[in-house]
């Protein structure tokens, strides 16, 4: 069985189409979704309609879902502390999002637990422990095994980080971050999933790489005109940081 795993689209639909058309030539059964579908991208109301209306679709919560399904004026403010821009991202698709869509992603399951032919998955967003946590490429393999020490999956499929990566740990267990689909943070910013093989007990795993029109993109969330709008554009054709 192919299944395709995808992550943090970000409101970006523009790479979402390009990703979903590759998506069709491999051929994939499934989509498993790992959340952060709205925040700090160009369309966030086509990209929630589209996601909610796919029957064979898995989703879970990522950590920016939760953030506009729950916003308030302090929610803006602990971001604003940090991120101001990403704050301001966050205040306009909390404006701009109908409650339905809001609702929509408060419903969604912080992470799941699933077997597929014989394999124990795990879909998490950031980690197993916590929905922000970092699981970056290049990390001592220790700090990857303490992140997962408590669970007993084979394979846990993560994103959050906008990078992919993968491990295989002392205890058998496979760690894959599927990277973006909305917002990659690599050399070359195309569109980042994976499509995973399983098959009787067993599974391989490849990244797949998909350009899509950067450009415009980056003008519709230019054109969305709140403060720091224009530097997130930029960040679509020139990535050079995670949060603003």
């Amino acid at each position: 069985m192919k299944i395709a795993v995808i992550s943090d689209i970000h409101a970006n639909f523009p790479a979402l189409e390009a990703v979903m058309k590759d998506i069709r030539r491999e051929n994939c059964e499934k989509v498993f979704c790992l959340g952060d579908l709205a925040m700090a991208g160009p369309q966030p109301h086509m990209v929630i309609d589209f996601v909610r209306k796919q029957s064979d679709w898995t989703v879970i919560q990522g950590n920016t879902d939760k953030l506009i399904a729950e916003y308030s004026q302090k929610t803006y403010e602990d971001v604003k502390q940090m991120y101001p821009m990403m704050a301001n991202a966050l205040a306009d698709d909390a404006r701009i999002l109908e409650e339905d869509k809001k609702q929509y992603l408060k419903s969604l399951p912080p992470q799941l637990e699933l077997e597929i032919e014989g394999v124990k998955v795990l879909l998490v967003h950031g980690s197993p422990r916590k929905n922000n946590e970092n699981i970056f490429p290049n990390m001592p393999l220790n700090e990857v095994e303490e992140m997962i020490k408590d669970t007993d999956a084979d394979l846990i499929f993560c994103g959050h980080t906008h990078q992919p990566c993968g491990y295989q740990t002392s205890s058998k267990q496979t760690v894959v971050n599927v990277g973006s689909v909305g917002r990659p943070m690599t050399e070359v910013p195309d569109a980042c999933y994976v499509v995973a093989d399983f098959n009787n007990g067993g599974f391989s795993i490849n990244h797949k790489f998909v350009d899509y029109d950067r450009k415009l993109a980056a003008e519709i969330v230019r054109a969305r005109g709140y403060e720091g709008a224009d530097k997130i554009a930029g960040l679509l054709l020139n990535p050079t940081e995670r949060h603003v």
